[in-house]
């Protein structure tokens, strides 16, 4: 959540040529609301069974696509079936500083419902952690890399 996954994504997309989905874009289009409304009205559990039912879809209907998934989507039971699963990973202070200090970043803060309580969202961060870290076939520190460097080394790993 906030790692930059779609910025990723979109960045991959244009220097490789590659199709790119955004499992929240899905949903959100599916839905006609934006996630942060969808948790509102409709809760987390209701949630989560359109990310179940977006992961069902891409298994079946889509290929040669890089995904870029919300940050509950390793709930999904059928993800290993979509592809290879790339962690970007980062330190909780990190990805909290990046968000901060984003040109729009009250509106990148405001579009993550589970990132509105400091104390909440780190303690999610460190729930996930190891799920993700156990579920990923590719690991990437953003940390110490360049969206470059971080697209190159995907790149290089995945064999797009």
């Amino acid at each position: 959540m906030g790692v930059g996954k779609g910025t990723t994504a979109r960045a991959f997309s244009k220097k490789y040529g590659t199709y790119i989905i955004d499992t929240d874009d899905l949903i959100e289009s599916k839905e006609n609301k934006e996630v942060k409304k969808i948790f509102e009205k409709k809760g987390e559990e209701y949630f989560r069974k359109q990310e179940q039912a977006t992961a069902n879809w891409i298994e079946l209907c889509v290929d040669n696509t890089f995904i870029s998934c919300g940050g509950g989507f390793y709930k999904v039971d059928n993800l290993k079936k979509l592809g290879t699963v790339v962690l970007l990973d980062a330190s909780f202070e990190w990805i909290h500083n990046r968000l901060k200090s984003a040109k729009n970043s009250e509106a990148k803060l405001a579009k993550r419902p589970l990132f509105s309580d400091g104390k909440k969202a780190k303690k999610l961060y460190k729930e996930r952690e190891k799920a993700y870290k156990k579920l990923a076939d590719v690991v990437v520190d953003v940390e110490d890399m360049t969206l470059d460097e971080q697209m190159e080394f995907i790149f290089e790993k995945c064999k797009v």
